[in-house]
C-alpha cells in the first residue's frame, strides 16, 4: 500500500462537517445512505487514480 494521508488535511474541517450534516438533514436512512454513496463516487471521480482509490479502500478497512 502506498502512503495514505491520515493526518488532518482539510482547509476548514468544522465547516465541512457542518455542511455534511446539513446535507443529510431531512433525509431518511435510505436516502442518507444513497447520498453517501453518490458523494463517495463523486469524490472517487475527483481522485481518479484507481491505485490510489484501492489504497484508500484498504486504509479505511484497516481502521
Amino acid at each position: 500500500m502506498s502512503t495514505v494521508e491520515t493526518k488532518p488535511n482539510l482547509d476548514q474541517p468544522d465547516a465541512f462537517y457542518a455542511d455534511l450534516l446539513a446535507a443529510h438533514e431531512g433525509l431518511s436512512k435510505a436516502e442518507s445512505d444513497a447520498f453517501n454513496a453518490r458523494l463517495i463516487l463523486l469524490m472517487a471521480n475527483q481522485i481518479g487514480d484507481h491505485g490510489k482509490l484501492c489504497d484508500l479502500l484498504e486504509a479505511a478497512r484497516a481502521r
